[in-house]
């Protein structure tokens, strides 16, 4: 479905599903809580920072680290509420939700940065920005370049499965992704201190949860059976990620 120009709106509030913590499907209700927690979210890399250290891209920046902060902060590592996307698969197809989810456009970044959705869901983009973007889908032709002033707003419908890259010409640091994949039954986003997550509403049924980091799979993927009690599990995004909140963490048997 082609993409649409939204005029800025007029109204306080919006109809569209915000994505903050956990975001399910509607419909769903009465399920068992699926929590847990991603280990190993600071070895993450943005690609737009790796890229920035190629002298031919011209993104020159200067940085002297402090005596103060311990080597470990000096890093930088990915921002996991916005990054990394955790989604609960079925077994089945899923239906899209009936309400378009909101991504907002702001300080040079989208959020969420990586979403994954099933195919035939509206996604509504805003610019929070003063100054205009030009967003564009990488390779699509239903998300041409369009001009979005400052809160405007752009929709576009999620085709078959895939991944998507959505860039902006006026800022070419703005990269972000949507995965499209026909079994997601919901999505959640870790804290970025301790990599927690919370799917709340989940019917009975056997679900693989993958996280999903710059439009990519990451980590070794958990399938599990749900019933009529929670789930409690723990996923590495990096092989040999290992709990850094135990007090045995990095010890060897």
């Amino acid at each position: 479905m082609p993409e649409r120009q939204v005029p800025p709106p007029q109204y306080p509030f919006r109809k569209v599903a915000i994505l903050g913590l956990v975001l399910a499907i509607p419909g769903i209700a009465f399920g068992a809580q699926v929590k847990g927690k991603l280990i190993g979210l600071d070895k993450l890399m943005n690609p737009v920072w790796a890229e920035a250290k190629d002298v031919s891209a011209h993104r020159f920046s200067w940085r002297e680290p402090s005596p103060t902060v311990r080597a470990e902060f000096r890093n930088l590592f990915a921002f996991a509420p916005k990054e990394v996307c955790l989604a609960a698969l079925a077994n089945g197809s899923q239906q899209p939700p009936a309400l378009p989810l909101l991504i907002t456009v702001g300080g040079g970044r989208t959020t969420p940065v990586t979403v994954v959705v099933a195919p035939g869901t509206r996604l509504h983009f805003e610019n929070r920005d003063p100054f205009p973007h030009r967003l564009y889908g990488v390779g699509q032709t239903t998300f041409p370049a369009g001009d979005m002033v400052a809160m405007a707003a752009r929709d576009w419908t999620a085709p078959g499965p895939g991944k998507y890259e959505i860039k902006d010409e006026l800022s070419p640091s703005l990269r972000s992704w949507i995965v499209v994949e026909s079994n997601v039954a919901a999505i959640a986003y870790p804290s970025q201190q301790t990599g927690i997550f919370v799917i709340p509403q989940l019917p009975p049924g056997e679900y693989t949860l993958r996280a999903f980091f710059s439009g990519a799979p990451v980590g070794t993927p958990k399938t599990f059976v749900l019933g009529g009690g929670n789930v409690d599990v723990a996923i590495a995004v990096v092989e040999g990620a290992v709990d850094k909140s135990k007090p045995d963490a990095g010890e060897k048997d």
